[in-house]
């Protein structure tokens, strides 16, 4: 069982690596389109259109990564001094009344407005009109990744609750920890106390 939790997390890591190259486009794009409004006096009316379709795929792609990450933000304060059978209780909960229900009617809604979409060859209202249905195939993409890591954390809070320990993660890249840098590159806290009264001098001058 763990493995198969583990091949779902890779699942869901790799689309949202694959994905979030879309930031490196969408930034070529952003920068390209300030030089040619303000340099080249060229605006483009399709550059936003694009730009939003390209954000709105990076954003509805990466639900499913950030779920197999645990990331997505909490609102519940109390939740860290919980003990793992309680955070895995509440968790299951819900799971079961509020993410099963939302994300099920996301998928069925985003597919059935996909193929509506794809039937009129939908394009955006504007001089330069796109084809915006490829865009709305993303919705229910995202809902089945959304819903296939989903099952994986029920199946998660399940084993927590039996065994009182959460199941392993796949690991990915981590915000870095100012201590453990320092201890990496051996360096102390009186270390950077000395540089800092250079950096005092050179800006007293």
């Amino acid at each position: 069982m763990q493995r198969l939790l583990l091949a779902v997390d890779r699942l869901s890591t790799w689309i949202g690596q694959v994905f979030a190259w879309a930031i490196i486009l969408l930034t070529v794009m952003i920068t390209g389109e300030v030089f040619s409004r303000y340099v080249l006096n060229e605006p483009h009316d399709w550059a936003l259109n694009l730009q939003i379709m390209f954000y709105g795929t990076l954003f509805m792609m990466a639900g499913a990564y950030t779920l197999s990450k645990n990331g997505h933000v909490r609102g519940d304060v109390l939740y860290g001094f919980f003990r793992p059978r309680t955070q895995a209780t509440l968790d299951l909960l819900l799971y079961v009344v509020f993410f099963l229900p939302g994300i099920v009617a996301l998928t069925y809604a985003g597919w059935t407005y996909a193929l509506e979409a794809l039937a009129i060859r939908e394009k955006t209202f504007s001089a330069t009109p796109l084809p915006l249905y490829p865009f709305k195939f993303i919705i229910p993409m995202a809902g089945f990744m959304l819903l296939l890591q989903g099952f994986a954390e029920i199946v998660r809070c399940v084993a927590c609750i039996r065994t009182g320990e959460w199941p392993s993660r796949e690991a990915d890249v981590e915000e870095v920890d100012v201590e453990k840098l320092k201890q990496m590159v051996h360096v102390k806290d009186e270390d950077i106390a000395a540089l800092d009264k250079y950096v005092v001098k050179e800006e007293a001058k």
